[in-house]
């Protein structure tokens, strides 16, 4: 799809692929076997101005687009699910919304350090009974009149004025354990339905009572942290809610569009490393005197691979440039993510039958590339509630 990006967005796009080849292509299997967060990655992936691609530059962002960042995060995924995801994560959903809906204080002090870099954000909204029906939470903020207490770093809160007091779990937490900030979608009317959700900004170094108690071993994407996070009474000024109460399902459906672009372009990343692994190897593996891929059963795979992956890339493509354009991107961000989600897991698992029994082992990617991909079909809303999405806009 060359043909159609501006010069900006091929020219971000072929610098992180060059960095990804030369930074993280190599320790890819290694910081998954470790299980290590490659902080040094997201280190470098800052100096590279890309930690807020689609973040406006007056709080520390590029600047770009959303079709910039779905390019971005496609070419993390072609290498490394891992990088890829944790980036979705601390863009689309920790960085975004500050951007979306802070104030401008809220933005400065928040928004700003994740555009730059200086650390990693996390959203929190899924909780250990929820399933998916995210709204169905138990995670509560109460108001209070403030009390005087010193956090962590012997600061002390503000006397006057009221306080939000946060109770509850949340589970499945991208980045919770290496983030400087997260955003908590917590219930702080419980009679009001939706309408009673809100958001609220949490320090998990200054504010007492976060907890990370949990970081998943998982079948994969090992190297980006997924985490249980344990809030007991932790006590927050009026200042860091984000938007006003009650206003966080709806923050929350408009974060999910753009989130599910991320993951259609992360998966169709996933699936292009896969396809890549899959035809070099057809090209190289000689039977009977000839390439594998002159094989009518292996060419037709290949060809079958490229055809999802060109068809994912579009449907993101278009996504993104709706979203772009200001427009509801309700049915094509869903559309994506769904059609991208299950070719990432087709053509990754066609890749390692391609190898054999290669590509059964840690040798080669494409086991990789399979055991990351099964994700990109359950998070951001699985399959089955893409399905419901796309009914709802159908009319259905």
């Amino acid at each position: 799809m060359d043909f159609s990006l501006p010069d900006e967005h091929r020219m971000v796009r072929d610098t992180v692929r060059e960095f990804c080849e030369e930074e993280i292509e190599p320790i890819a299997q290694e910081i998954e076997d470790e299980h290590r967060f490659p902080a040094d990655v997201f280190d470098q992936l800052a100096d590279l101005d890309m930690m807020g691609v689609p973040v406006s530059e007056e709080y520390g962002g590029l600047g770009g687009d959303q079709l910039m960042y779905a390019l971005v995060t496609e070419e993390l995924g072609r290498v490394s699910g891992s990088v890829g995801l944790s980036y979705a994560a601390h863009v689309s959903l920790a960085s975004k919304p500050l951007e979306l809906f802070g104030t401008e204080e809220q933005k400065e002090r928040w928004l700003r350090p994740l555009a730059e870099g200086e650390y990693l954000g996390s959203w929190a909204l899924t909780e250990p009974s929820s399933g998916s029906d995210a709204s169905d939470m138990d995670t509560t903020a109460e108001k209070r009149e403030a009390q005087s207490a010193s956090n962590r770093s012997g600061v002390a809160a503000e006397e006057d004025g009221d306080e939000w007091v946060l109770n509850g779990t949340k589970q499945f937490i991208t980045n919770a354990n290496v983030a400087g900030s997260v955003l908590v979608k917590a219930v702080t009317d419980p009679d009001a339905g939706y309408d009673g959700i809100s958001t609220f900004i949490v320090d998990p170094e200054e504010d007492d009572g976060f907890e990370v108690t949990t970081v998943w071993d998982k079948m994969g994407l090992n190297a980006s942290p997924t985490c249980e996070i344990q809030l007991s009474d932790v006590r927050l000024p009026e200042d860091r809610l984000l938007g006003e109460e009650g206003d966080g399902w709806e923050q929350t459906k408009k974060t999910l569009d753009g989130g599910r672009i991320s993951i259609a372009a992360l998966s169709t990343g996933i699936a292009q490393g896969a396809f890549e692994a899959a035809k070099e190897y057809s090209t190289e593996r000689e039977q009977f005197g000839q390439p594998i891929s002159k094989f009518d059963a292996i060419r037709n795979k290949i060809v079958d691979m490229d055809r999802k992956i060109e068809r994912s890339r579009l449907l993101t493509h278009k996504a993104a440039t709706k979203y772009d354009q200001g427009e509801s991107v309700s049915h094509e961000s869903a559309m994506a993510k769904l059609d991208a989600s299950e070719s990432a897991r087709t053509v990754s698992e066609d890749a390692v039958q391609v190898l054999g029994g290669y590509g059964y082992t840690e040798d080669f990617a494409p086991q990789r590339h399979l055991r990351d991909a099964k994700l990109m079909e359950i998070g951001e809303g699985t399959s089955e509630i893409q399905h419901l999405v796309i009914g709802r806009e159908l009319g259905l």
